[in-house]
């Protein structure tokens, strides 16, 4: 039975008696090994961080347990967030669970339609604009409105976040030597810098390189500019102005790790190669790190190396991507068709 994050990393994290013990069981995904794609990338191990089996199917839910729970312990009465999806999903489930109002903004045409299955069926406002999710924001965090903004510029949300490194160390009994993961917003970046800092300060765990991945169509860390109308099959991380832009690039800094772009076709097959070769079906964005990985891995850079790649959301978010691009179904036939026993074997 999961605790949940509140409860099972009070320790660290800024809540006081009056906050909410709200859960829905988030937290303690797997580190699933993945040696295959080890050795195809060079390094000694590579683990996944599957948050893509939290309750709403991405590592959304490890912040918005504690955005959710401090704006209800401050007395607000409704949530409000742009989103590409995801951020939507976690902040209309966790406002049901608080019992608080939700108001969502997204991107017309732009959000997979698993992630607006979830928000509409937990009962979220959607309000669509005919823009981008960089828009979205800026209507979100406009003065004047009453709702409690979620989205990852409220700092309650990295808190949640930072505790995917406490995990990651607490498998592996130290951190990683790299950890990779894709850049959207660039909130989860800083929040697992951010968790792997602490823990170190506390118990001398070791702190990784950190590998940032960015969709080259939604790539402004590698333009030094924001990207006005960003482009990638990965919605999640379509963004072209991220919040957290400075504390990303503190964290790259900081960590002497990098961030690099990848092609839409590389997150793709990188996406196939985590199902095929791992077992782990993710949606597109969350293997840009991966792809990022493969990309690198071609000298032997990574040698002895122990490296985690964050997966942040389960393919089933956005499934119709994995269906076009998989071989076409044969036609139905006849259970009692001899054929059946050659095509089984």
């Amino acid at each position: 039975m999961h605790s949940g994050v509140i409860a099972r990393w009070r320790a660290f994290l800024p809540v006081t008696e009056a906050t909410p013990a709200l859960t829905l069981g988030e937290g303690d995904t797997p580190l699933v090994a993945a040696p295959r794609l080890a050795e195809a990338i060079g390094c000694a191990e590579l683990w996944l961080k599957f948050e893509g089996m939290n309750p709403t199917g991405s590592f959304k839910d490890r912040g918005m347990v504690m955005a959710v729970a401090k704006a209800k312990e401050n007395g607000a009465r409704a949530i409000v967030c742009a989103s590409t999806g995801n951020t939507s999903a976690s902040a209309a489930a966790y406002a049901v669970a608080a019992g608080l109002r939700c108001h969502v903004v997204i991107p017309e045409g732009k959000v997979a339609l698993g992630k607006l299955a979830q928000a509409l069926i937990h009962g979220a406002n959607v309000v669509r604009i005919s823009g981008s999710f960089d828009d979205a924001l800026k209507i979100v965090r406009k003065e004047g409105l009453t709702s409690a903004l979620v989205n990852s510029v409220n700092p309650f949300r990295i808190e949640g976040q930072k505790t995917a490194a406490f995990e990651i160390i607490e498998t592996l009994g130290r951190a990683p030597d790299i950890l990779a993961l894709p850049v959207g917003n660039a909130g989860n970046i800083s929040a697992y810098w951010k968790g792997f800092v602490e823990h170190d300060e506390r118990a001398n765990s070791g702190r990784p390189m950190i590998y940032g991945a960015q969709a080259e169509g939604a790539a402004p860390f590698i333009h030094g500019a924001p990207i006005a109308n960003p482009e990638t099959v990965a919605t999640a991380i379509r963004i072209g102005n991220p919040a957290s832009w400075s504390a990303a690039q503190r964290a790259r800094l900081e960590s002497g790790g990098r961030i690099d772009a990848v092609s839409d076709v590389d997150i793709l097959v990188a996406q196939a190669r985590l199902a095929s070769e791992a077992g782990v079906f993710c949606e597109p964005a969350s293997a840009a790190g991966v792809a990022s990985l493969l990309k690198i891995g071609k000298g032997k850079q990574f040698a002895g190396k122990i490296i985690v790649a964050v997966l942040t959301g389960h393919g089933l978010k956005d499934p119709q991507i994995a269906i076009d691009r998989s071989p076409p179904l044969p036609d139905a036939i006849s259970p009692n068709d001899p054929r059946l026993v050659e095509l089984l074997t």
